[in-house]
């Protein structure tokens, strides 16, 4: 009931920014607009999917950026620079992303060391690693590749219509980001609401002393955890990378974590962990997407932009404090009311 509250407030909230936008400027609502949003809350989306595990389990991840731009730095160089296959690229980079999601979590769970000290150190290895491989030199995909590019330049179901589609699906027609994101989406909705692993991550989250004495092997939650985030990070750098058709391994995915865990929190993802759903992060994901755009339809200036996230942050780690001041407040009143908690439980 909680969760459906929540997912219900921030869609209200998205349908709020939305509607002003459009009063502001109705071109907001133009179809090659609300095609450009679904496609950056797609390509942002799958990096929010990945960090929300690891923040459910009371976790961080501030790496997400810099391995967007070392997969997507080396994504290119291995294809288009070395001309090794594209089959056997996308393997070693999901490979590779693995295994840092792995040292990760190994790190965190054997050596113990904090998640913010491992992934913040991540950040600058992964970034720098990606740097002096290329020599700093911008790589890009050139005019080939077309077929991984329809990855992020298709739409469905434009794309894959027979004959000459009509104008309404030209128009409409949704980017492929998007709906990769929502096929992840759902997939991740079923391992977290449905399976064995998603009830001990949300248990870990909420009380990881209490999931370990209920015999919850914690540290292979905790490691998978990592390891999907950075295959989701992976997964994104190689689309962020297709979709630019060029990746600057100095620039690539600055900040992109600040974005994830936006997302995430703005999706009701709580940082304290424990709790979170899947639709909330794509909704979160959405909130902050629009208002990114909004500012350039209202004309404001752009350098604003980190401002509006930090506050979006702020105010969804704020309202995430409150709610839970006001819920535990009230299970003290009723604990310390028989005839209350009577009421409840006959209600």
């Amino acid at each position: 009931m909680g969760n459906m509250k929540r997912i219900a407030g921030i869609s209200i909230l998205l349908l709020v920014i939305v509607t002003i936008t459009a009063i502001i400027d109705i071109r907001f609502l133009s179809p090659f607009n609300v095609r450009n949003v679904l496609r950056w809350t797609g390509l942002f989306g799958i990096l929010s999917l990945g960090a929300a595990f690891v923040i459910v389990t009371g976790g961080i991840d501030l790496s997400i950026g810099s391995v967007v731009a070392m997969i997507g730095t080396f994504s290119a160089y291995l294809m288009a620079r070395q001309g090794v296959s594209v089959a056997l690229t996308l393997f070693l980079m999901l490979l590779l992303s693995l295994a840092l999601g792995l040292a990760h979590g190994l790190l965190i769970t054997k050596v113990r060391v904090q998640p913010f000290v491992v992934t913040l150190c991540g950040l600058f290895i992964y970034r720098g690693m990606a740097r002096f491989v290329v020599g700093d030199m911008t790589q890009g995909y050139g005019t080939g590749f077309l077929g991984l590019k329809n990855l992020v330049k298709s739409r469905f179901p434009q794309t894959f219509w027979p004959g000459t589609p009509p104008e309404f699906i030209v128009n409409w027609s949704i980017p492929m980001p998007f709906m990769i994101l929502l096929i992840l989406a759902i997939i991740l909705a079923i391992v977290l609401n449905k399976s064995v692993y998603g009830r001990h991550l949300l248990a870990l989250g909420a009380n990881e002393r209490a999931a370990r004495y209920s015999g919850i092997h914690t540290h292979r939650v905790i490691i998978i955890a990592y390891m999907i985030s950075a295959s989701f990070a992976g997964l994104g750098g190689l689309l962020f990378s297709l979709d630019l058709n060029t990746v600057q391994p100095s620039a690539s995915g600055q900040m992109y974590e600040l974005y994830a865990i936006a997302g995430c929190v703005v999706g009701g993802i709580s940082l304290r962990g424990g709790e979170g759903n899947i639709t909330g992060v794509i909704i979160g994901t959405a909130i902050v997407r629009v208002l990114y755009n909004s500012i350039n339809i209202a004309g404001i200036a752009t350098q604003l932009e980190f401002a509006v996230l930090g506050m979006v942050i702020l105010i969804g780690v704020s309202v995430d404090e409150i709610v839970k001041m006001i819920a535990e407040k009230r299970r003290i009143m009723e604990s310390a009311d028989p005839e209350a908690l009577q009421r409840k439980a006959t209600a």
